[in-house]
């Protein structure tokens, strides 16, 4: 099978991580990868690599608050849970920015998709987060895009934990049929 093609198909969301920390060489590979990924034209990104312990907790701490009043259920029950930690404890989040434009989810999603595919072909674990933006949702969130240095009129709109994993590749979900259709 292709190269590319197999480590699409083994790449796994890994919520279960070592704590030691990855090393350099890695996650400047991840992020060039994620740099390398189709955009709008105007690369307006920024990738914010956090890898301080203190820091990463506070932001699962503030997106838990931030979730304890979402309207969706699920995510309320998340907030609810003492053990639950945004980023399952990953040594790395990387945060994918943007000024706001109606191109900007996309460009972060596709630098994204890029850090897991990189990921993955590092034999390193990833997951891709939502929870974990709901920090910069609440009150707070200016302050929490201060202190990790989010440019001016930027946002994040993508997160990711990194990290090597901790216990077995996780089993593939059953892909969906009847995804495809074909227009010959």
């Amino acid at each position: 099978m292709n190269e590319v093609l197999a480590v699409i198909k083994n790449r796994r969301s890994v919520r279960s991580f070592n704590r030691e920390q990855i090393k350099d060489h890695e996650l400047r590979a991840v992020l060039e990868a994620a740099q390398y990924a189709p955009n709008a034209g105007s690369q307006a990104w920024q990738f914010i690599a956090v890898q301080r312990k203190e820091l990463i907790d506070e932001l699962s701490r503030a997106s838990k608050d931030a979730a304890q009043n979402h309207p969706m259920p699920f995510l309320r029950e998340l907030a609810a849970d003492p053990d639950y930690h945004a980023f399952y404890r990953a040594p790395t989040v990387i945060l994918a920015c943007s000024p706001e434009s109606p191109f900007a989810p996309y460009d972060c999603a596709a630098a994204t998709q890029n850090i897991l595919l990189a990921a993955e072909s590092l034999g390193l674990a990833a997951c891709w987060i939502y929870f974990g933006l709901l920090a910069f949702d609440g009150a707070d969130g200016p302050k929490h895009a201060d202190r990790l240095g989010i440019r001016q009129g930027y946002r994040p709109y993508c997160s990711v934990a990194l990290g090597s994993r901790s216990g077995p590749i996780p089993a593939p979900a059953p892909r969906k049929g009847d995804t495809v259709t074909y227009i010959k």
